[in-house]
């Protein structure tokens, strides 16, 4: 599987996923099975040597042969050894080890789940225990801190960008001067391509893609620490105003309507000039529709400036691990900068740490306004128990040329307040 799909199929399984997830992780910390235990939150450490259960969710062969590689080399340098395991569904195998009592060592955590886990005593807050844990961006680091503590190590990251299909631009007799870098100009030029016969926008119908919009006029579902619900603001209206019009003008259409899956498909196919999507397009398009010219910018701005979204893994580690320190250095490793780069060259990452940006970009100039959108992305909701809320969520959007954005981002304040309490 390319990682194009994981990373598209990841964000529509997290809603049906994440309730099931949750209430396993939760019921079995209620149960008794011990995150609050101090005894599982002080595992007594093994005095052999460290025999490392690693669970990942791979993008694909690449990836799992990439993790295994560098996983020996730590094994071999450390006396040590190191299983990694790709899950066939990482949330739904991580529930069930925990309501099990036997987590692994170590683990993805998606950005999304993290405050799940972190707010049971599920999570070892290993963050500032890595080497230079400030070389992380700011972004990554608040994607995984909770209660005002680094939880754990950002793996790598992606974000949203705006993707051109250059043929049908130039259909349009649109240049270089006219890629829109404000939210008007992003509306004249599609004026300009619907003119032309050409659908200007395709663009997923999730608080996934359309909360990108939000962010650029100033707004988001919850407040920076994740305590209070910020849904129902002049800032989030003004953002899903603008997209309900450019619905139902129809200088945006969502895949569905293109008859296809996804935004990069849609794209693929020709059916859009534009579409807003992460960087494994790149990976998805060179595998489906090689053929497809395109360039990538950042997000135009919107009234409060630039925007965009960051999705995120960190590598976890179980409160209830025998080999914590040994875990912490495995981590480590992973994390180096050299070792991003490996990953990035072997499968598409982009690297977590700030002091990879200059050969990332380098190597990939392509990738640029992907790897620029880091400096001022949102990361996903940070607060537990929002799953059902966010689910309720994208399915107004879905509905949004039809459904007045007042009501339901008073839905969504409602539903935020009931599940923070």
């Amino acid at each position: 599987m390319k990682r194009s799909s994981v990373s598209r199929n990841s964000n529509i399984r997290t809603a049906a996923l994440g309730a099931a997830v949750c209430a396993v992780v939760l019921s079995s910390a209620a149960c008794g099975s011990g995150f609050d235990d101090k005894g599982a939150q002080q595992a007594s450490q093994s005095s052999g040597p460290a025999q490392l259960q690693i669970l990942i969710g791979s993008s694909g062969d690449a990836e799992t042969a990439a993790v295994k590689d560098a996983a020996a080399k730590w094994a071999s340098a450390n006396g040590a050894t190191a299983t990694v395991t790709p899950a066939q569904d990482l949330a739904q195998q991580l529930g069930q080890a925990f309501a099990g009592s036997s987590p692994p060592d170590v683990f993805y955590v998606d950005a999304s789940r993290f405050a799940d886990y972190a707010s049971v005593g599920a999570l070892e807050p290993y963050g500032d225990k890595i080497s230079n844990p400030d070389d992380f961006y700011p972004s990554l680091r608040t994607a995984f801190t909770h209660d005002g503590t680094f939880y754990c190590a950002p793996k790598d990251f992606s974000t949203l960008a705006l993707v051109i299909n250059q043929d049908l631009w130039a259909k349009a007799k649109l240049t270089d001067a006219d890629v829109p870098t404000t939210w008007d100009q992003l509306t004249a030029v599609s004026k300009k391509l619907k003119a032309a016969d050409v659908t200007p926008i395709t663009i997923g119908d999730t608080r996934d893609r359309v909360g990108a919009f939000m962010v650029e006029a100033g707004g988001w579902i919850t407040s920076p620490d994740g305590k209070q619900a910020t849904a129902d603001s002049p800032e989030n209206l003004a953002a899903l105003d603008y997209v309900q019009s450019l619905l139902k003008d129809k200088l945006a259409q969502y895949p569905k309507a293109l008859d296809s899956g996804w935004g990069g498909e849609a794209f693929g196919k020709g059916k859009a000039a534009m579409t807003i999507e992460g960087n494994w397009i790149k990976g998805a398009l060179q595998a489906d529709f090689p053929d497809v010219k395109y360039t990538v910018h950042e997000l135009p701005a919107g009234p409060k400036g630039k925007g965009t979204l960051s999705f995120t893994n960190c590598w976890g580690i179980s409160s209830k691990s025998k080999y914590k320190q040994q875990a912490i250095s495995f981590v480590e490793a992973m994390t180096k900068a050299d070792q991003q780069m490996a990953f990035a060259q072997a499968f598409g990452v982009m690297p977590s740490r700030q002091s990879a940006r200059d050969a990332y970009v380098k190597e990939f100039p392509n990738d640029a306004p992907f790897v620029n959108g880091v400096d001022y992305a949102q990361g996903p909701v940070n607060a537990p128990k929002m799953d059902s809320v966010l689910a309720d969520f994208d399915s107004g959007i879905q509905q949004l040329s039809s459904t007045a954005p007042k009501t339901l981002l008073e839905r969504v304040q409602k539903n935020t307040q009931a599940a923070l309490g």
